[in-house]
């Protein structure tokens, strides 16, 4: 959409907030429960591997088309029935057992996904 200049579509105001969590962090933190369980002889531990600093959905726009260098091109819709304002982890069970803390910022994922992507020839 955003490399055919197409707008975004966001539903309501952008203030909904959610975390979003770096691909490397989550493997990370896979890693790390997998020693954990290795070092236990029976674990039914149940771990949330997210992250735990909501970032607002219009400052998720906003670093897309940063990263992108692209001018922000958005179409503002109703929030969707159902929807809730704001969701993050509790990663403070996976930080105590596990030592998981992801590390990767908002901006620095999106701009190796970028980096990737460009590797990939999907954007030039």
């Amino acid at each position: 959409m955003i490399g055919a200049g197409q707008p975004i579509p966001i539903y309501g105001d952008g203030s909904t907030a959610r975390d979003y969590t770096f691909l490397y962090d989550t493997v990370d933190g896979i890693v790390r429960a997998l020693d954990y369980i290795q070092q236990k002889e029976k674990v039914y531990d149940i771990i949330n591997l997210g992250n735990n600093k909501p970032v607002k959905l219009q400052q998720l726009v906003n670093t897309i088309f940063e990263v992108l260098e692209k001018e922000p091109n958005v179409n503002y819709l109703p929030m969707q029935p159902g929807d809730v304002d704001i969701t993050y982890a509790d990663i403070s069970k996976a930080n105590k057992l596990l030592g998981y803390n992801p590390q990767t910022t908002l901006k620095e994922g999106l701009l190796q996904f970028r980096q990737w992507m460009q590797q990939m020839e999907v954007v030039r």
